[in-house]
């Protein structure tokens, strides 16, 4: 089980390890836990319901190219941008798609170090989750390379460039919608270090 909190940190944080397990033959599920709504605020040719629709088609399709069918994905629709101050909301929907996946024996999410309160948030309601099997957590923000003695590495078929086109699939995050000043868009530096071809896990004591 894959646990993104906005479309795209499912694959900025863990394409390399989706792409390794089911090259294994493994079963992937994946939940995206926000509607990614909150990029673009004050657009007036994307609003919410538009963002929110094509931001899903976007992940849909990348995680599509790594062999996730549609059936595999689930989308919680939660406000983006609002997670962690709805963090007892954010835990029972959250912990609720959990519980539908029993078969689970790998549970990956963002680290509680992260620096975006949503990423923290949907943390927090992971390490809230009883589950007896073997956790990871990704960083994304900020982009960096992180060094402890319990990181766990997988490489990407294709290296950096595979990795690199499946982030390209998401273009509201890349400048495509130019009409919103204050609209968020993944600078060349932090595309540079999300597209890195080696991804780094800290693996969760029990």
């Amino acid at each position: 089980m894959i646990v993104a909190p906005h479309p795209d940190d499912e694959i900025i944080g863990a394409a390399c390890l989706i792409h390794a397990l089911r090259r294994r033959g493994s079963d992937v599920t994946v939940i995206v836990v926000s509607d990614g709504a909150a990029s673009h605020p004050n657009s007036p040719t994307w609003p919410a319901d538009r963002l929110t629709s094509a931001r899903a088609r976007e992940s849909l399709r990348a995680l599509l190219r790594l062999g996730i069918t549609r059936d595999a994905v689930t989308f919680l629709r939660l406000p983006d941008g609002g997670l962690s101050v709805r963090r007892d909301g954010c835990r029972k929907t959250l912990h609720r798609a959990l519980r539908r996946h029993r078969a689970m024996d790998l549970l990956v999410g963002p680290a509680g170090s992260d620096a975006h309160p949503d990423h923290r948030a949907v943390a927090t309601a992971l390490r809230q989750f009883r589950f007896g099997g073997r956790r990871l957590t990704y960083q994304v923000w900020p982009p960096r390379r992180r060094g402890d003695a319990r990181v766990r590495t997988v490489s990407l078929t294709g290296g950096g460039s595979a990795k690199r086109s499946l982030i390209r699939l998401h273009r509201t995050q890349l400048g495509m919608i130019a009409d919103d000043p204050d609209g968020f868009s993944i600078a060349r530096h932090e595309l540079a270090v999300f597209a890195h071809p080696v991804e780094r896990f800290i693996e969760a004591r029990r």
